[in-house]
């Protein structure tokens, strides 16, 4: 097994609303899906955003595209004209999870993939 950054797995669609943020992750493949079905649980993402996320962190399954969900209540410091911090819109929410490491047997990464996405 080695530990894989998600920048170089997935792609990340991301929003908000109030003070909610909305994430949603594309895995590439079925077999990448699968993986994340168990590396990114409703725990890991909240205990991996710590602070940020004051409520409760709620995953969906989106097989037909390959997709979790996740829905992060209470995350962006109040939400729009609440919140003191500078930047709190839903994409960096976005940003800040593709930073987070998941384990992954070697057979699977394609080693060119990884070289190439993190020249990038």
């Amino acid at each position: 097994m080695m530990k894989v950054l998600l920048k170089d797995l997935v792609q990340v669609r991301c929003g908000d609303k109030g003070n909610d943020s909305d994430i949603n992750i594309f895995a590439p493949n079925n077999q990448i899906y699968s993986i994340l079905e168990e590396e990114l649980t409703e725990d890991k993402v909240r205990t991996f955003y710590g602070d940020l996320v004051k409520g409760e962190v709620i995953r969906y399954e989106v097989p037909n595209v390959l997709a979790l969900k996740f829905h992060l209540k209470e995350a962006l410091g109040g939400g729009g004209p609440s919140s003191l911090r500078l930047d709190n819109l839903g994409k960096t929410m976005g940003a800040i999870i593709l930073r987070m490491e998941v384990d992954i047997d070697e057979e699977i990464i394609n080693k060119d993939f990884l070289v190439n996405s993190q020249s990038n």
